[in-house]
C-alpha cells in the first residue's frame, strides 16, 4: 500500500505506539481516584498531591531529555527507556498497599512519559518531509486521542460489566503499554549526517528568535491553561453522573482524535498561525461557555467543542516547535518547549484551584478566557514571517 505523500512508516508506528500507549494510560484515568478513595481509604487531598507531583515531573523532564537525546544521539533509545517505565509503573501501582506507593508509582509513570516525550517528538519530525511535518503530528494526534478516547471505555466495560476487580485494571494496563514498548523498537531513527556527539553544546543562541517568541506567546496561554479536572468538576456539580461524565470525556478525546490529522495538514499548507489562532479562539469559547453556562446539554457540547481545540492545539503546536530547528537540535526544542507548557500550567492550576474555592469556579474559567485572549493578541502582533517558517 503506498503511503500519503510526505510521511513514512515509521510515521505511521509512532501513532501506533501512541495509541496503545494512551490506551493504557486512560484505562487508569476514571479509576485512579476510586482507588485512592475507596479502596485505600485516603482523602481527596491525596489524589490531588499525587496526581500535582506527577504532573510536575512529566513536564519539566521533558527539557532534560530532548537534551540528553540530541547529546547523544538516541532519540530512539531513551524513548525506549521511557516506554519501560511507564509499562512497568502500571501493575505496580495496582500491587500498593497505601498512598506512598502508588505516589511513587504515578511518579513513574509520569516520569516515564516526560523522558519519552521530547524524544518521540523528534523521532515524528524526522519520519516526514518537511512540508509534511503538521501531518505527521496530526496523525500522531489521532493515535494519540484514540487512545484517550478508547482507554475510558475500556476501563467502564472491564468494571461495569466484566465486574473486573479495580486492582485488575492497573493489571491490565500493563498490556496496551507493552504493545506500544514493542512499536518503538520497530522504528529507525534518522541520523544527522556528519555531526559528532562531542560537537553538540546546549547554547540558547543556537534557537532562532522566532522559536524563543513562539515559546513567550505560548507561556502567555499556558498560564490560563488548567487541568481538564476543572471541566470534569463543573460536569459533576452540575449532577451528571459518573458513567456519563466519563462517556462526555471519551467524547472529548473522540473530537480531539477526528481533528488532529485534519489540522496537522491544514497548518503545512496554510501556516501553523492561523491554527494557532483558531486554537486560542476556541479554548476562549469553550471556557466562556463553561464559565457562564448551567446547562447539561450545552457543557456535554461544550466538551466536544473543546475536543476540537485540543486535538488541533496538540498537532500544531509541536509542529510549531520544531520549524527552523535544526535536526540535531529538535529534541531540545521539544523538551524546551514541553516544560514551558508544563510550568504555566501547574501555575494555570495552583491559580485556577485557588480561585475555584476562593471566588467562584466561573472565575477559573475566566481567567483562561483572559490569557487566551491576550495571547491572540501577542500572536497577532508579530508577522507571519517572524514566528513561523517561510
Amino acid at each position: 500500500m503506498k503511503l500519503p505523500k510526505g510521511l513514512s512508516k515509521d510515521t505511521y508506528i509512532l501513532a501506533f505506539a501512541s495509541l496503545f500507549s494512551d490506551i493504557s494510560t486512560e484505562m487508569l484515568y476514571p479509576v485512579l481516584p476510586i482507588f485512592i478513595t475507596s479502596v485505600l481509604k485516603d482523602s481527596p487531598a491525596i489524589v490531588g498531591v499525587i496526581e500535582g507531583a506527577a504532573t510536575a515531573v512529566q513536564y519539566i523532564i521533558q527539557g532534560f531529555s530532548g537534551w540528553l537525546a540530541d547529546k547523544f544521539k538516541a532519540k530512539k533509545y531513551i524513548a525506549l527507556f521511557g516506554y519501560t517505565l511507564t509499562a512497568l509503573a502500571k501493575p505496580f501501582i495496582g500491587l500498593s498497599v497505601n498512598w506512598p506507593q502508588v505516589l511513587l508509582g504515578r511518579f513513574t509513570d509520569r516520569l516515564g512519559a516526560g523522558i519519552r516525550s521530547a524524544p518521540r517528538d523528534a523521532l515524528i519530525a524526522g519520519s516526514a518531509d518537511e512540508n509534511a511535518r503538521g501531518r505527521a503530528f496530526g496523525l500522531e494526534g489521532i493515535g494519540d486521542n484514540a487512545g484517550a478516547f478508547v482507554g475510558p471505555l475500556v476501563a467502564i466495560v472491564l468494571l461495569f460489566f466484566f465486574k473486573v476487580n479495580i486492582r485488575s485494571i492497573f493489571y491490565l494496563a500493563f498490556i496496551p503499554g507493552i504493545a506500544a514498548l514493542l512499536l518503538i523498537t520497530l522504528v529507525k531513527e534518522k541520523k544527522a549526517a556528519h555531526i559528532q556527539k562531542t560537537q553538540l553544546h546546549f547554547s540558547l543562541a543556537a534557537f532562532p528568535r522566532s522559536y524563543w517568541i513562539y515559546l513567550g506567546i505560548t507561556a502567555l496561554f499556558g498560564l490560563g491553561n488548567s487541568s481538564n479536572a476543572f471541566l470534569i468538576l463543573q460536569a459533576r456539580s452540575l449532577g451528571i453522573p459518573l458513567i456519563i461524565t466519563i462517556c462526555i470525556y471519551a467524547g472529548f478525546n473522540l473530537a480531539a482524535a477526528a481533528i488532529s490529522y485534519p489540522a496537522g495538514s491544514l497548518s503545512d499548507k496554510l501556516g501553523r498561525k492561523y491554527l494557532l489562532l483558531a486554537g486560542f479562539a476556541i479554548f476562549a469559547i469553550t471556557y466562556l461557555g463553561f464559565a457562564l453556562s448551567h446547562s447539561v446539554i450545552l457543557i456535554g457540547a461544550l466538551f466536544v467543542f473543546y475536543g476540537i481545540y485540543s486535538g488541533l492545539y496538540r498537532a500544531v503546536g509541536k509542529a510549531f516547535a520544531t520549524d527552523n530547528i535544526a535536526q540535531e537540535l529538535r529534541a531540545s526544542a521539544i523538551g524546551i518547549y514541553s516544560t514551558v507548557v508544563g510550568i504555566t500550567s501547574l501555575l494555570a492550576n495552583i491559580i485556577g484551584g485557588q480561585l475555584w474555592t476562593r471566588v467562584s469556579p466561573s472565575a477559573t474559567f475566566l481567567w483562561g478566557v483572559g490569557f487566551a485572549l491576550v495571547a491572540i493578541l501577542a500572536s497577532s502582533f508579530f508577522t507571519t514571517s517572524r514566528i513561523e517558517s517561510s
